[in-house]
């Protein structure tokens, strides 16, 4: 008997449809004003917690909003107030450095494309991919730490880095999916499919994929 979700086309064709109805609206978690914003926002939520970062940010937004305000606060000043978020030293010089970048070569705009954004201070392909994604609605599916988790629960890959989801994922889903469902299983993996709430055996996707699972799944990084 040929089990309903053997193959990897099975599986995603079912969390696909059944995340769709979970969350048949897609709201970006971070708060922001426009790309410029968005892009900081993120830059602020490695190893963050968006609530968190949604906490702080109202406060960096009333030094500067915009990157040639933010170019001239002093660095110190930023770090001051990121400092909840973590890594702020690293953070502040990011945030001030792609601000000042920004008004010398992009006329103050956040730039359109992957190669000039992942350009910038602090901004790795992850950010740059949810700034394209959400901003300019490029399709790009940016890996978290949430979505990494439940691929290799849900063996949609071998889980040997977020490059290697990112790519498996890629051909797993249509791509005119991939803006809305980064966010779908972003929002499962917080509400139901948690590091410590499910373990691959608890949560409603992880038992219909896999009702004979008896073993907790262990996640690579």
């Amino acid at each position: 008997m040929i089990k309903p979700f053997a193959t990897k086309a099975a599986r995603a064709a079912l969390i696909d449809r059944r995340l769709s109805v979970l969350y048949p609206e897609t709201p970006i978690p971070l708060d922001h004003r426009d790309a410029y914003t968005l892009l900081v926002a993120v830059l602020l939520s490695a190893q963050c917690t968006d609530k968190r970062v949604n906490l702080v940010t109202p406060h960096l937004w009333a030094l500067a909003d915009n990157p040639g305000d933010m170019a001239r606060v002093p660095v110190a000043e930023i770090q001051g107030v990121i400092r909840p978020c973590g890594l702020s030293p690293q953070k502040a010089k990011a945030i001030s450095g792609l601000s000042l970048l920004l008004m010398q070569h992009h006329a103050g705009e956040v730039p359109r494309t992957f190669p000039e954004l992942e350009a910038l201070p602090g901004v790795g392909h992850k950010t740059a991919s949810v700034v394209m994604s959400q901003v300019f609605g490029v399709p790009a599916f940016p890996v978290d730490t949430h979505i990494h988790r439940l691929a290799q629960r849900w063996k949609l890959t071998n889980g040997r880095n977020v490059e290697q989801t990112e790519h498996d994922l890629k051909r797993l889903f249509p791509e005119t999916h991939w803006n809305q469902l980064h966010l779908r299983m972003i929002y499962y993996g917080r509400e139901h499919c948690t590091a410590r709430g499910c373990d691959g055996t608890v949560c409603e996707i992880c038992r219909t994929l896999f009702p004979e699972r008896k073993k907790p799944v262990r996640t690579k990084k």
